[in-house]
């Protein structure tokens, strides 16, 4: 099968659910040593330290699993910064949460700035994880493993990596020509085939919807490609807050939702942890997406329901889809 070519036809008249869970940032830094530490990450290690240790909490890890087992999506998403500064022990720690999560083909796994932050070589990161990352073509080499596709049901998702190591004190995130063409490739033909298309990106793509040392440095590529070929939802992280935003395409404006971190206790300000419920259904003329919030309660241990968003999204036609 070709790498840019969609698994499967399409159930376009089935609902899916699928859930999305962003900047986890779930392992442990307690057994490292000074002298594995060296420029950028020893300010990363002295910020978890710090603070971050005591920001996202294995309690709320353990509540977040036991809810997804209670809610049971039809697929999970992880839009990023699963680990805190890209030590080769978390990527197997990492590995090791999410085979307890469930099996790789329900999981797609995208990584962020915090799992680039410095390169530490294809077999001893992002290798760990290439089942939960891998289109459903199998690809398997490092340079080519994104954008990536999986087709489920009605929905295709298609995964970016805006991951790359930056200078100390910058979480900035870049996705390249060669990327971008291929994404470019992929919505074309998953939008022809009638694919409900999520994007899933770390960094928020809305160039101004960040910090410019944290920000998305070819942001105004993206919404180009997206603006040109549309998207029906795009799904970031990064900036640990809730956010909703669109951008506009031929077919009418493309979804684009940031979640907090879904493991967070809520200290030092931050937001509490939350997932998102996301259930896709086509309608005769539109899709109909239900947004279900789920939010940990500090008192009780558990993620319980916040609220409901329900949304119309406009469908691709097949003059849109040609053009």
């Amino acid at each position: 099968m070709d790498a840019m070519t969609p698994a499967a036809e399409p159930d376009l008249a089935a609902a899916f659910t699928f859930a999305q869970l962003s900047d986890l940032h779930l392992s442990s830094l307690d057994d490292v040593r000074w002298r594995q530490l060296a420029n950028k990450r020893l300010l990363g290690y002295l910020s978890w330290h710090k603070r971050r240790r005591d920001i996202h909490d294995r309690v709320v890890l353990d509540a977040l699993q036991q809810d997804l087992k209670r809610s049971a999506p039809d697929h999970i998403a992880v839009t990023g910064d699963l680990t805190h500064i890209a030590m080769p022990a978390e990527f197997l720690q990492v590995r090791h949460w999410l085979e307890s999560l469930g099996d790789a083909n329900d999981i797609s796994v995208i990584p962020g700035n915090h799992d680039a932050y410095l390169n530490s070589g294809w077999q001893k990161s992002w290798h760990q994880w290439q089942a939960f990352m891998a289109s459903d073509s199998e690809l398997d080499h490092a340079d080519s493993l994104f954008p990536s596709l999986r087709t489920r049901g009605p929905v295709a998702f298609i995964g970016l990596s805006s991951a790359c190591a930056s200078l100390p004190l910058f979480a900035t995130g870049t996705l390249g020509a060669q990327q971008l063409e291929k994404f470019e490739q992929l919505l074309d033909e998953t939008g022809k085939a009638g694919f409900f298309r999520v994007v899933l990106i770390h960094h928020p793509p809305i160039p101004g919807s960040e910090k410019w040392r944290k920000r998305l440095t070819d942001g105004d590529k993206f919404c180009a490609v997206v603006a040109r070929h549309g998207a029906e939802l795009v799904l970031h992280g990064h900036r640990h807050r809730a956010s909703q935003n669109s951008i506009e395409t031929r077919s009418g404006p493309a979804t684009v939702i940031g979640i907090p971190s879904s493991s967070s206790n809520g200290n030092s300000a931050n937001e509490l942890a939350q997932y998102y419920l996301y259930t896709v259904q086509r309608q005769t003329q539109h899709w109909q997406l239900d947004i279900g919030v789920q939010e940990y309660n500090p008192t009780t241990r558990k993620f319980a329901h916040l609220r409901d968003v329900q949304l119309e999204i406009a469908r691709q036609s097949s003059d849109t889809a040609n053009s």
